[in-house]
């Protein structure tokens, strides 16, 4: 796991000095002897930083930009990191010729595996905001299982500098991701000695307990760079910290879980058979593939503005549930939420306030609706909300907490100018239509739902309203 640290050719990046320590774009200076640029150069050789120059390099880092919790954190992590590699590093033993010949295995896999899914890493990763999983642990874990600390360290570097050449990001970033996963492959290996561990004479009899302390490694392994990342995330690394943003979707975890399984598949071979490895390396660009596929798929259903559905994914998981509901009889409520004078917000604020409290609001649905009810966005200022297995009562509960939740928001955000702003007090109208009184499909749901919306905008805004029982019938011309 690593943080998206964004995209190759960062602007924020300093540009590189030329041989004459000068930025290639610097403006033409007049160095005749009366200068004072003539002076100072003279005490200074050519090609040469002076002290304030590599100050303010260090002062014009993005790092610095960030929230002060999440520098403190960041700073406060790399140095016990770097604490705890110095104590492995100085209790480890010396890598051995076996040693040696794994590694060399490892980096020619490993650097065949990056060098061949370049292009398509590089799309997976302009394509996330925050979480991004990096498929080269199936290299960095064997490592970390079955070589000394400062092999697995030097395999990591070499790892990690292979991604910072293909898709360059903050150096901050790059820096404690990578430190993150050093510590990572630390706590790897110490408890696979702590477990004795050996899968050099694996048998029938012995593999059931070899397999329950290598998936204890390998949790433990992923759960660490969870753990630290997302809570850098928390503090400051994301603008939208919600938990799917902070720990990873389902699909981020599983695609985590599915490389440490590769990786202990690698560790056995590379013990065991270790020409078999090859085949680990087709399958890992192979994995490289389908998880872009499958990235590719998620971003078809998912509003990019708001991470949850967008009209699409929310009308396909609608209508599965609407085919359950009608099999089994059940009751069914759909939400429709619309904002009350969202355009106010766009016109005072500025269009980024108005994302913002998009954004928020669709955080704030998620938290507070149920795992089996199904939240998207369906355009402009509106969401919707389908609640299964809930009848009249329990739907007019369930929307009147959600217009109460968004009233009581405090949106941090900007206004036009880039200054900080606060959006509070903002106010709903919510349409509500029921399975079978309303329709039957989720067109007609919609269309009932989309009228009770029109009734409460109506009737003052800020309120619930239900379709009316016959809106099905007048829709068909039948009254």
């Amino acid at each position: 796991m690593s943080l998206n640290d964004g995209s190759a050719g960062d602007p924020s990046a300093p540009p590189e000095a030329s041989p004459e320590g000068l930025s290639p774009h610097s403006d033409p200076v007049d160095n005749s002897p009366e200068s004072p640029r003539a002076a100072t150069s003279l005490s200074h050789p050519v090609g040469k930083y002076r002290p304030r120059s590599i100050l303010n390099r260090v002062r014009s880092w993005d790092l610095w930009t960030k929230p002060r919790p999440m520098v403190a954190f960041l700073l406060g992590w790399e140095a016990l990191a770097v604490g705890a590699l110095a104590l492995g590093l100085a209790t480890e033993r010396s890598p051995a010729l076996v040693d040696w010949a794994r590694f060399g295995i490892l980096v020619a896999c490993a650097t065949l595996h990056i060098q061949l899914t370049r292009r398509q890493e590089e799309r997976r990763r302009n394509r996330v905001t925050a979480v991004h999983i990096d498929l080269s642990g199936i290299w960095v874990f064997p490592g970390a299982l079955l070589l000394p600390i400062q092999l697995t360290l030097l395999l990591i570097v070499i790892v990690r500098l292979q991604r910072w050449f293909n898709a360059r990001r903050p150096p901050h970033k790059f820096v404690f991701t990578t430190f993150t996963h050093a510590a990572s492959a630390l706590l790897a290996r110490t408890l696979f000695e702590y477990f004795g561990g050996d899968l050099s004479h694996l048998t029938p009899a012995n593999s059931p307990a070899v397999f329950g302390f290598l998936a204890v490694v390998g949790f433990c392994y992923a759960a660490l760079q969870a753990v630290v990342i997302g809570t850098l995330l928390a503090l400051g690394g994301t603008s939208a910290p919600t938990l799917s943003n902070v720990l990873g979707s389902k699909d981020d975890n599983l695609l985590e879980l599915s490389t440490i399984g590769l990786g202990t598949v690698a560790a056995v071979l590379l013990v065991n058979i270790p020409p078999a490895i090859v085949i680990l390396v087709l399958i890992s660009v192979l994995g490289n593939r389908l998880a872009e596929i499958n990235q590719l798929q998620s971003e078809a259903r998912t509003d990019p503005k708001t991470g949850i559905f967008n009209v699409r994914g929310w009308t396909e998981s609608a209508e599965r549930a609407l085919g359950r509901a009608g099999r089994s009889n059940e009751t069914l409520a759909l939400l429709m939420i619309d904002l009350d004078h969202f355009k106010w917000i766009n016109d005072t604020y500025g269009h980024p306030a108005g994302d913002d409290v998009l954004r928020s609001v669709a955080q704030t649905l998620d938290e507070i609706t149920r795992p089996n009810d199904i939240t998207g966005r369906f355009g402009g200022e509106e969401f919707l909300i389908l609640l299964p297995d809930v009848d009249q009562t329990a739907a007019k509960v369930a929307a009147e907490r959600i217009r109460h939740a968004i009233s009581e928001q405090r949106i941090v955000t900007t206004d036009k100018r880039g200054g900080r702003a606060q959006i509070s007090g903002r106010t709903t109208s919510i349409g509500v239509s029921l399975f079978g009184p309303n329709g039957t499909s989720i067109e007609q749901l919609l269309h009932a739902a989309d009228a009770a919306v029109y009734t409460a905008k109506e009737g003052g805004r800020n309120q619930v309203r239900f379709a009316d029982a016959d809106h099905r019938l007048e829709e068909n011309g039948q009254k």
